[in-house]
């Protein structure tokens, strides 16, 4: 709860100084002290919390364990490592900068709640509280045509979810009488209410929209190639994280005994979402789409921890969800550097800037799931999660065959970089701040691969 009210006030400042102070120079640098700010508050509240007595607030509609605390903490110092890899870039996309920061601090708060609501209208007013500032950040490059449409866009199905996801709210709390999740546990799969299967129906859809699962995916691509690209790689990560943060909680706390009337749903829509997500990205011509797409195939690998319902698919997600958002933010601090976003502009960038193709190389291997990468071990964690819960192995075999489809539109990027001639040209010159973060997020890619236990011990 410090860190719900902590965000909100920063967010709240970040708002003011844009009023009170024009000069965007330093901006970023403020934003990133604020947000250094938060994490200590964070971490703060983990060093409280007692993992066998959860704290509850508001007649118990938020309920925060030290899973959710922990949860928090890893996703605040992502966002501080975004500001720092992407402050100044973000700085260039229009003339209120301090606003888009302020709209970055509110989507924390309504990343908290997801992490521990516990009654459904927390969870509808969580993701609300994400999904508005998106529309805001994908269309602020008032220049780009293309960013316009991508906010449009991006509102329009949006709203559409929402309205998907009320619906199955509604029909859950006619089925049970409740909002709280906690209570949902005595529905059983053989006096199963069809009111509740259908409300059931409804959430999978609602969250397969914002985790950009197939086939409700077809927004996804258009939206993250035109919304400027600073806030893409916030929208594609921290954002993603907090919807499947929310989706196990809710399936796994709530529906768990009802896991044979939606498991084999949600693997269909696992396998849809990898064979789409990977296949696609192979035609790709432009790199900030392929990573679109790429979005995509790893939410594929994410949902085998909703599929899983066992206390390894917790791990696996927490896991996942960072190294998967540590290994995107570098991927996108580098393609914010590229004047030319086509694999053609990456050629030759090897010789010209060696250390932007080396943590690049880092970056795109953990995503691919290579060995000594945080990204192995993550999807290592979700499969075996999956295998554990016996009836999926299937699916397992099938994402092993799509992991090695996603390999060659990984190495594409690696081969233009070092095998191909030419000269890439920058939209701005990387500074020794610049490689020094690019180096530092290499380092925890590479770390999280080799020690996992790093966050999986804090759970």
């Amino acid at each position: 709860m410090k860190a719900i009210i902590a965000a909100t006030i920063i967010g709240v400042i970040l708002m003011f100084t844009g009023i009170l102070v024009k000069e965007k120079k330093g901006m970023a640098t403020f934003a990133a002290i604020l947000f250094f700010l938060l994490l200590g508050v964070n971490i703060w509240e983990l060093s409280t919390i007692d993992s066998n007595q959860p704290q509850t607030f508001f007649n118990n509609m938020i309920r925060i364990d030290r899973y959710a605390v922990w949860f928090n903490t890893l996703m605040t110092g992502c966002t501080l490592l975004y500001v720092l890899l992407s402050g100044r870039e973000i700085q260039k996309v229009g003339a209120h900068t301090s606003d888009y920061f302020a709209l970055i601090s509110f989507m924390l708060v309504g990343l908290y709640m997801l992490a521990g609501y516990n009654n459904m209208l927390i969870l509808f007013l969580g993701i609300e509280i994400i999904s508005i500032p998106q529309y805001i950040l994908a269309g602020s490059d008032k220049k780009n045509l293309k960013s316009s449409e991508a906010s449009l866009k991006y509102f329009l199905m949006g709203a559409f979810s929402t309205g998907i996801l009320l619906m199955g709210i509604t029909l859950i709390y006619g089925a049970t009488g409740s909002f709280d999740i906690s209570q949902f546990t005595f529905l059983q799969a053989d006096a199963l209410n069809p009111m509740a299967l259908c409300g059931i129906v409804f959430l999978i859809i609602a969250f397969s929209f914002k985790i950009s699962a197939a086939p409700m995916h077809m927004w996804t691509p258009d939206v993250y190639d035109g919304a400027p690209t600073p806030f893409t790689a916030y929208m594609s990560t921290i954002v993603k994280s907090a919807a499947f943060i929310a989706f196990i909680k809710l399936f796994h706390i709530s529906f768990g005994n009802l896991g044979n009337s939606w498991m084999m749903l949600i693997a269909i829509i696992t396998a849809a979402t990898l064979l789409v997500g990977n296949v696609t990205a192979v035609f790709q011509q432009s790199v900030k789409r392929m990573m679109a797409y790429s979005s995509i195939a790893q939410a594929g690998f994410m949902l085998f921890a909703i599929v899983a319902l066992n206390a390894t698919a917790w791990q696996g997600l927490m896991l996942y969800t960072v190294t998967y958002t540590v290994a995107t933010m570098g991927v996108f601090a580098v393609l914010m550097k590229m004047k030319d976003y086509t694999y053609d502009g990456f050629n030759g960038l090897g010789k010209r800037e060696p250390l932007l193709a080396f943590v690049t190389t880092i970056f795109l291997l953990s995503l691919a799931g290579i060995p000594l990468t945080g990204g192995f071990m993550a999807k290592y964690y979700v499969l075996v999660a999956a295998v554990e819960q016996g009836q999926v192995l299937w699916l397992v075999i099938f994402a092993l065959l799509m992991a090695a489809i996603s390999v060659y539109y990984y190495f594409r990027v690696i081969t233009a970089m070092y095998f191909k001639q030419g000269s890439p040209e920058l939209s701005s010159p990387v500074t020794p701040s610049d490689k020094m973060m690019l180096v530092v997020t290499a380092v925890i890619v590479i770390l999280l691969g080799v020690a996992p236990q790093l966050i999986l011990n804090f759970i």
